[in-house]
């Protein structure tokens, strides 16, 4: 659940221009182009799962922070910091786990699907709505091991970002992503994505 729910805060700020007849890969690119002009960014989040009879297993609400190639992420508790070398994933009480990011062509991150340079290598997509406030493009991933068949992300056109995913994963339940109070001319230092073990100690560093 903590990859999908990462792979889904990396849909968060891809920025799209709004013409109504852009192809899903043509917004796409633009998310890509037009991504590079946010110095930094902020939104709350919210993120609820139903079962494959439609029950609901529950909402989580969160924070994250992007910069460039660097994300921050409040779940509860629990804190995910990466400055694009490393990522941290901190329990908000006594531990915390440090990875090198793994930028292979089989891990989703914020970083790699924010470039925009995803789609042909780990996703195929498919324009499903250019009708309304919103476009609804459907994304697939090439590789049959992912343990979701596919993702829709709702492209708001007056705000020309994506403020709404859904997954639907191959065990039967359905994942919905929101976006709200969004900040795209953030100023946030670097420091923000680092996790500071003098400012937590007594936490357990493990590598």
């Amino acid at each position: 659940m903590k990859k999908l729910f990462v792979t889904l805060l990396s849909f968060s700020f891809l920025t799209v221009s709004s013409f109504a007849q852009n192809s899903a890969k043509e917004v796409l690119n633009k998310v890509s182009n037009n991504l590079k002009s946010i110095k930094g960014a902020t939104a709350n989040f919210s993120y609820s799962t139903k079962d494959h009879n439609n029950h609901s297993l529950g909402t989580i609400n969160g924070k994250i922070a992007l910069k460039g190639n660097k994300y921050f992420i409040k779940q509860g508790d629990n804190e995910i910091y990466c400055n694009g070398k490393k990522t941290w994933n901190f329990n908000g009480s006594d531990e915390v786990t440090v990875n090198d990011v793994d930028n292979s062509g089989g891990t989703l991150n914020p970083q790699k699907l924010l470039s925009g340079n995803f789609v042909d290598n780990d996703f195929t997509s498919k324009m499903i709505s250019s009708k309304g406030s919103f476009y609804v493009i459907e994304l697939t991933p090439t590789d049959p091991r992912k343990n979701f068949k596919k993702v829709e992300v709702y492209v708001s056109k007056s705000k020309n970002f994506i403020t709404k995913a859904t997954v639907w994963e191959k065990a039967g339940n359905t994942v919905s992503f929101n976006m709200s109070n969004v900040n795209t001319h953030a100023s946030l230092p670097d420091s923000k994505f680092t996790f500071d073990t003098k400012a937590h100690p007594g936490v357990d560093v493990i590598n």
